[in-house]
């Protein structure tokens, strides 16, 4: 084609020079391409086919081959499945239906999918995206009227503080599901939680121009389960009197970068060296919006926002961390060939308290024996998270954990379980949880007072009785500081026995406002105080002070006192306003019944129930006595000792449950079940009773009869009055019959009936082919005197075996009376083995002074 002009067009018309002959360079280009292709092939073929020739050559066998094949096969795969993994990660937020929709391992689903009682909320997502822009606007809003004028006027340092850039990033919150609760709730108010996700491009710069400097936080992470309440429901618009949002756990915050310059920063206190290090951070992040510590917003004015802002706790949680067992031994010698022992120690964390064990140097079996007590606000949703670690000079090393459910904890009320340790090879954990309910009457403090022993001495120091929630207002009229006629930066120490707290500083004030709730735990109210302590940041000194004895809480309304208080050594009027609620601890025990407990336990197992280790435990005679006093820093935590100093050890309790198990990603709370009998008790099998008959049955068809044909039990049996115990020591057995040509493996089951719950049971150790075994183990009841006369001591032997072993089955059984007199001195007898029990009595007294002392020292 031509153009206008008569010219060729360049796109019709090209020139011959296009089309021009490969000069010479241009041909020995290609030729040393075309060789290097080659030798390069050829160095592929020979790669793959030289390990064949060689297996050939030196005669290997040609299974050699199907297994590099099987390696190769196998590395491919794995990585393959690693970039789809990656691949779906990326794409996942932004095609998350469809992606769900795909082959995903359950894994990587959303917790929607997993639990069918939390759901998605993606029209949710899609409007806080909608909304994200006037979001940021919000926030930064705060920031500048509301963050930056507090900072200014906390230190002269940081008069020319300010945020240069708010900067929240383009990404929005992600609402990952929705659990809202039907069950346990008050029916004025609706309670849900979110589980949010915050991944974005985050920039906040702060200056502090005084100083020349500068800090920033640049891509924030937050993820965790935001609890929404709204309360109390109306009958007029809104509906809702008001709405609190509040993290019943630490959330997950990660900072992927903190940048920090200083020029003259050196005297600028906590400015330089920690005033925006990440746990700061995070304290004040923790400090405002995890539980106890809320956020609520009013919907109507006249709501109550002092009770919905801090409400009492739900109840007190009383710990005892006992003992463990089996745990792997971290410490190894020689490079690893041998290994050692641990120094383990543990880790308690509910919500927001935290609690750290004492470490037992070289033992794999650590006793403990220690008790914390953590106030609880909300147990629905909420964990007990337990973590056992082995002390090491550089990084501790990892020995098992434990979740479980405070929901379940809350309806079972007490707990004594040995429970199996998740993320471990091996290792049990024994533990002792008692909820404690809170009364707002003071009936029941004497008798709550006896068993915690509280003693005069010991006014400040044990487990506790009472909770105390002290509300602080605000106060009016305080006094300047002496020689200043400036205004005070007052702030509030309560104290109450060895625990001291303080509220937040208001500066330049005479009438602060600090709408604060303080709680504490209380030994003894009758002999307590509380002591209250205006004091003056800018001036270091005392303000005014008020005592409040707590025993005046007794007598009033609701055990509630709400009032403003005169101080003393303070102005003429000066007066601060709180409002105390006291609250009596009562461990409210269940009726027993024929039904196990059922705690749910964070596990990746199926329905099982635990097995307690045997060992031989030893425990005093002599009553046990008051805890020691705690270490100042928190009254909660002690250890329990003998008055000689040595720690007090815990008996093996035999206490097992059915652990409802969910999976690791779950916080999913499963209805409450009615217990049931225990499956292993042979009273709820009398299959196993006939068993027996007919095995006596052909048993005697072959010898006579013996006067007594299923052997004997030897036990020791007392009742200590003071700890409200039930001793009981199974020595030995002799005489038993043989289960299988190579006898028997017995071991020994208790019960003290009426009660056959799992809870209630006693188990002792199984010992291999002998028709004579000894066990010398002790086992404890909590029973008292009154109420033991009522009850009997139910005594199997066993013939132990495998879950799936046709070798199990009863060898004898034995009901022991408790009625007589003589329980209290303890007596050692040998009693008759019988098909149903009901004939056995004792036949020998042991009267050897020897055997005096050993079941002596046993108990």
């Amino acid at each position: 084609g031509s153009s206008s002009n008569g010219q060729p067009s360049p796109s019709t018309a090209p020139s011959r020079d296009n089309f021009s002959h490969p000069s010479a360079d241009d041909t020995s280009l290609s030729s040393t391409s075309e060789l290097t292709q080659t030798w390069v092939h050829f160095a592929k073929t020979f790669v793959l086919i030289f390990p064949i020739y060689a297996l050939g050559y030196f005669e290997f066998s040609f299974s050699w081959l199907l297994i590099g094949l099987v390696i190769f096969f196998w590395w491919r795969r794995n990585t393959g499945g690693k970039y789809s993994r990656l691949s779906r990660a990326l794409s996942f937020f932004e095609q998350e239906e469809r992606r769900v929709k795909q082959s995903l391992p359950t894994s990587e689903l959303p917790p929607w999918v997993h639990f069918p009682d939390v759901e998605r909320v993606e029209w949710l997502n899609k409007a806080v995206k909608q909304m994200w822009p006037y979001i940021c606007q919000f926030v930064e809003k705060v920031f500048h009227e509301t963050i930056e004028p507090a900072v200014k006027v906390s230190n002269s340092h940081l008069s020319t503080f300010s945020f240069s850039k708010i900067d929240l990033g383009d990404k929005p919150l992600r609402v990952n599901g929705v659990k809202v609760y039907s069950e346990n709730v008050d029916r004025r108010q609706i309670i849900m939680d979110l589980q949010i996700s915050f991944v974005s491009n985050t920039e906040i710069d702060v200056d502090i121009k005084r100083y020349y400097c500068k800090a920033g936080i640049k891509s924030i992470q937050i993820h965790g389960v935001l609890r929404v309440v709204m309360e109390p429901l109306l009958g007029d618009l809104p509906l809702v009197g008001a709405m609190s949002l509040f993290f019943l756990k630490k959330p997950v915050i990660i900072y992927c970068f903190l940048l920090f310059i200083s020029l003259l920063c050196p005297n600028l206190p906590s400015c330089s060296h920690s005033g925006f290090s990440d746990s700061l951070i995070q304290d004040i992040i923790y400090s405002y919006l995890v539980l106890p510590h809320r956020i609520t917003i009013p919907l109507v004015k006249d709501v109550e926002l002092a009770k919905l802002r801090f409400p009492m706790p739900k109840g007190v949680l009383r710990i005892h961390f006992l003992e463990a067992q089996d745990l792997e031994g971290k410490d190894k010698f020689l490079g690893g060939l041998i290994k050692g022992k641990s120094d383990p120690y543990g880790i308690i964390q509910i919500g927001n308290q935290l609690f750290q064990s004492k470490t037992v140097k070289e033992s794999l079996h650590p006793k403990w024996n220690e008790v914390y007590e953590a106030l609880v606000y909300e147990h629905s949703g909420q964990h007990l998270e337990i973590e056992l670690f082995d002390e090491d000079p550089d990084k501790d090393d990892f020995l098992g954990s434990l979740m479980i459910d405070m929901t379940e904890l809350h309806k079972e009320q007490k707990v004594d379980e040995w429970f199996d340790l998740e993320e471990a090879p091996t290792g049990k954990l024994h533990l002792k949880l008692e909820w404690l309910s809170l009364l707002s009457t003071p009936e029941k403090l004497d008798q709550v007072l006896r068993s915690v022993r509280a003693d005069r001495s010991l006014a400040n120091d044990g487990l506790s009785s009472a909770v105390l929630v002290v509300y602080l207002d605000s106060a009016k009229n305080l006094p300047s500081a002496k020689k200043s006629s400036t205004e005070p930066n007052p702030y509030v120490q309560f104290t109450v026995g060895h625990k001291t707290l303080y509220s937040k500083i208001r500066y330049k004030t005479k009438e602060p406002l600090w709408e604060d709730c303080f709680s504490f735990l209380v030994h003894n109210p009758r002999r307590q105080e509380l002591e209250v302590e205006v004091k003056d940041d800018k001036h270091k000194c005392t303000l005014g002070n008020l005592m409040v004895p707590l025993n005046s809480l007794l007598t009033e309304e609701d055990m509630t006192l709400s009032q403003c208080f005169p101080l003393k050594n303070s102005g003429p009027s000066s007066t601060i306003k709180l409002k105390m609620a006291l609250r009596i601890l009562s461990l409210e025990k269940q009726v027993s019944s024929d039904q196990p407990s059922y705690v749910q336990v964070r596990k990746s197992s199926v329905l099982q129930p635990t097995m307690a280790p045997s060992h031989r435990p030893s425990a005093s005679d002599s009553p046990l006595p008051p805890p020691t006093p705690p270490p100042p820093i928190d009254a909660s935590t002690f250890t329990l000792q003998h008055r000689d100093g040595e720690p007090y050890s815990a008996s093996p309790l035999r206490s097992t449950s059915n652990l409802s198990t969910c999976m690791s990603s779950s916080q999913k709370h499963l209805p409450h079940k009615e217990s049931t009998p225990s499956l292993a008790s042979d009273i709820s099998l009398p299959f196993a009773t006939l068993e027996l008959q007919q095995r006596l049955h052909q048993l005697q068809n072959g010898t006579a009869p013996s006067q007594y044909p299923l052997g004997e039990v030897q036990l020791t049996v007392r009742h200590s009055s003071q700890r409200n115990k039930l001793i009981v020591v199974v020595h030995a057995c002799r005489n038993l019959i043989a289960f299988t040509k190579d006898g028997s493996d017995p071991f020994i089951r208790l019960y003290l009936l009426p009660d056959k719950s799992r809870t209630g049971r006693r188990k002792t150790s199984t010992m291999k082919k002998t028709l004579n075994p000894v066990y010398d183990q002790t086992f404890e009841f909590s029973v008292s005197m009154v109420e033991l006369h009522r009850r009997t001591l139910d005594v199997a032997v066993k013939n132990g075996g495998s879950m799936l072993s046709k070798h199990k089955g009863l060898l004898g059984k034995a009901l022991v009376d408790l009625s007589g007199e003589d329980i209290s001195k303890g007596c050692t007898q040998w009693y008759d083995l019988s098909e149903d029990g009901l004939s056995s009595q004792g036949i020998t007294r042991i009267q050897d002074p020897s055997s005096h002392s050993e079941t002596a020292s046993l108990l």
